[in-house]
């Protein structure tokens, strides 16, 4: 009865309180991860970007992340220093990378202008607006993993997988909020400009920042409710020896590479998706990222079902495995010349949103089963840089393999002449991904009955 009255976690009214703050900060940095993956056409008129230059853009949110190692660095920070500090340096950095990706599509200062930078060219731009994006990927890659042990701190032993298909959702929700609006804000006063829907992103991303402010007090108020002093004590400290018991572990290394594979066959795709729809559905593009959107807006409602499944009826390595089976078939069937109807392109990312779902909703929840709470900062961490290799790279693979080998001519949009795509290269090699995303799947499986992870057991305990 003293640890029931002790515990604010014992409050559903303060865990889903405080889920919802969190999972409304990171709605606004998932709506600046996508705001301009629906304007490659208008970038391309506009600003004279062409696929080469969007898929430079949108591989920098691994620069830092991969090279520089600053996830790494961050799931360190986090298990050192805790949450509350971890987050706000997070929040701040999404703001500092906007700000910088903000000025670069609305100056002309660097128009005309080509630099090298180490054995590349690059437009200025382009290099600027890629600089502000990786500043920007730090601080959401970095809130993500804090988010994550957020929730294992408020949901261990309760609806821990719900909780995070709900973050997951809401997160979500800002990917299709991105999808839907930045072509009508870029057009709303008849001029079009680009840099408005990175402006609406920058003023929602500050008022993220106020809502993890909140969130501060009622983290601290939850250690008040325990008799914690300090957030992490000597004893729980992540020490840098504990990477080693990270790293070889099998079952952590599946879970990753189903990570890099899974999400790099879903998130480079909806950087295209709006451009797919246009060259090969022929939708018009002021409507062209409205169908890309309904994915996240199905996961709203499907990941928290089937998080709520796995807390309940367990069988999480079974529902990874199913959703990958969805991610072959979506991509494969995308790739398929003659289905170029804009309702079967509707069909398709319906079904690829129930993939979307299935996967993250048993495969976060499933690493506290693996990894003790001392170290999950650092094993996130870990599995978000392996993560962003995928979002470095495909990203600018599509992009060169579009300019090199997709070109089918050339066609007037909004009164400026720009090439036209053929998608079904591209989207072969997303399905690629889909397959070994399954037998990474599969293995996890296997490793699961071998160690006795209990990945196919509930979450919930009686």
């Amino acid at each position: 009865m003293n640890q029931i009255r002790q515990s604010l976690r014992e409050s559903k009214v303060a865990r889903w309180s405080a889920l919802a703050v969190v999972a409304f900060t990171m709605l606004t940095g998932y709506y600046l991860t996508d705001v301009l993956a629906p304007l490659s056409g208008l970038l391309e008129g506009q600003l004279s970007w062409d696929r080469s230059d969007f898929g430079l853009f949108n591989s920098a949110y691994g620069w830092f992340n991969v090279f520089l190692l600053m996830l790494i660095i961050g799931g360190l920070i986090l298990d050192k220093m805790g949450v509350r500090f971890t987050g706000m340096m997070a929040t701040i950095i999404m703001v500092i990378g906007t700000l910088i990706k903000y000025w670069a599509v609305s100056t002309h200062s660097l128009d005309g202008q080509v630099w090298t930078i180490l054995w590349m060219q690059a437009k200025a731009q382009v290099f600027v607006a890629g600089l502000g994006f990786a500043i920007f990927a730090v601080g959401i890659e970095v809130a993500g993993i804090t988010v994550s042990k957020i929730i294992v701190k408020w949901f261990k032993g309760k609806e821990m997988a719900l909780a995070m298909g709900l973050e997951m959702a809401t997160a979500r929700l800002g990917t299709a909020l991105a999808l839907a609006t930045s072509v009508p804000i870029a057009k709303a006063t008849g001029m079009t400009d680009v840099s408005r829907p990175v402006l609406f992103g920058l003023i929602m991303i500050v008022i993220g920042l106020l809502a993890f402010v909140m969130y501060t007090f009622m983290d601290k108020k939850l250690e008040t409710s325990e008799g914690v002093t300090d957030e992490v004590s000597e004893e729980d400290a992540f020490k840098v020896k504990d990477i080693f018991k990270i790293v070889t572990n099998k079952g952590w290394w599946y879970i990753a590479i189903l990570c890099v594979l899974f999400y790099s066959a879903v998130f480079p795709f909806l950087k295209y998706a709006s451009d797919l729809m246009v060259n090969k559905f022929n939708v018009t593009e002021d409507l062209a990222g409205l169908i890309p959107s309904m994915l996240p807006f199905g996961t709203i409602l499907l990941t928290p079902f089937f998080g709520s499944l796995y807390d309940r009826k367990g069988k999480g390595a079974t529902i990874m495995i199913i959703g990958s089976v969805l991610l072959v078939l979506v991509h494969t069937l995308f790739a398929v010349p003659m289905l170029n109807n804009w309702v079967v392109s509707i069909v398709l990312i319906l079904i690829l949103g129930i993939g979307f779902s299935l996967v993250p909703s048993a495969m976060w929840p499933s690493v506290p089963k693996i990894i003790p709470e001392k170290q999950l900062g650092t094993a996130y961490a870990l599995i978000f840089w392996v993560q962003n290799w995928g979002l470095m790279g495909v990203p600018a693979l599509i992009g060169w393999v579009l300019e090199e080998y997709c070109v089918t001519g050339q066609v007037l949009r909004n009164g400026i002449e720009v090439n036209s795509y053929n998608y079904t290269l591209p989207m072969l090699i997303f399905a690629t991904f889909g397959v070994l995303a399954f037998v990474f799947a599969f293995l996890l499986k296997i490793e699961d009955k071998k160690k006795g992870y209990g990945l196919e057991l509930p979450n919930i305990k009686e």
